[in-house]
């Protein structure tokens, strides 16, 4: 199959999509969009992380060669925009739920008095584990893991939103990463430095990039809710 995009413009070319869902929930479901909106304006300065895993985790052709040449580039901070927003809120929108706030009594619990180390523990976890010589991509799974779960130890109420909002943000982006093969095949197998992963893949994506969905769905559906003392209420627009 004949590339859809040149090599050089698909890592662009593909962040850009992640704004397609981005737009298009935002428009339809006004409930979602504090929600969205924050989200996306936190998750955003993540991408100044991208020379952490350039090239050692994958090199993409950016926009300027600025990835290759400096490590940041253009297309992560969109990327990161994109996935941020949709993440806060995609399991809420397919369960039709939404979003109250929590009464005082319910702030006061002996539970919610970790409820900052909760929500920060992933940014405590991620440099710990970054000193283990492995790959960086590694520590951030581990570390979004660890967030997800200190938050639902912390906020039993988000149990499902968190551990299904995993999954359901797992199959959001498979159905990006089936986009990137179409748009350029063979490119998860030229950017991404298998040789320094563990080799494993499904229908040839890297096991690393769908844990990475995986994690940050768990950790990043919660987020919100958990941050501004917020529950989710099932059956309710």
């Amino acid at each position: 199959m004949v590339a859809m995009v040149a090599e050089q413009y698909v890592w662009f070319v593909w962040s850009i999509a992640f704004l397609v869902p981005w737009l298009m929930f935002f428009v339809i479901y006004p409930g979602f969009r504090k929600a969205m909106l924050w989200s996306s304006i936190f998750t955003t300065p993540f991408g100044l992380t991208e020379p952490l895993f350039v090239p050692e985790y994958w090199s993409p052709p950016s926009l300027f060669d600025l990835a290759l040449t400096t490590g940041f580039d253009i297309e992560s901070l969109i990327f990161c925009f994109g996935i941020g927003g949709v993440g806060s809120v995609l399991y809420n929108m397919l369960t039709g739920t939404t979003l109250e706030t929590v009464d005082d009594e319910y702030r006061r619990l002996p539970l919610h008095r970790h409820h900052v180390m909760a929500f920060g523990s992933p940014f405590v976890a991620f440099p710990i584990l970054w000193l283990i010589d492995w790959n960086p991509i590694y520590p951030g799974i581990a570390a979004m893991a660890v967030g997800a779960l200190a938050c639902v130890l912390c906020r039993p109420d988000l149990k499902l939103t968190t551990w299904i909002g995993g999954l359901v943000f797992l199959a959001y982006y498979w159905i990006f990463l089936e986009g990137l093969e179409w748009l350029s095949p063979g490119y998860l197998a030229a950017v991404w430095n298998m040789d320094d992963l563990s080799g494993y893949t499904v229908s040839d994506k890297p096991i690393e990039e769908l844990a990475f969905a995986w994690t940050f769905g768990m950790y990043w559906a919660g987020v919100y809710a958990h941050f501004t003392w917020r529950r989710p209420v099932i059956g309710q627009r």
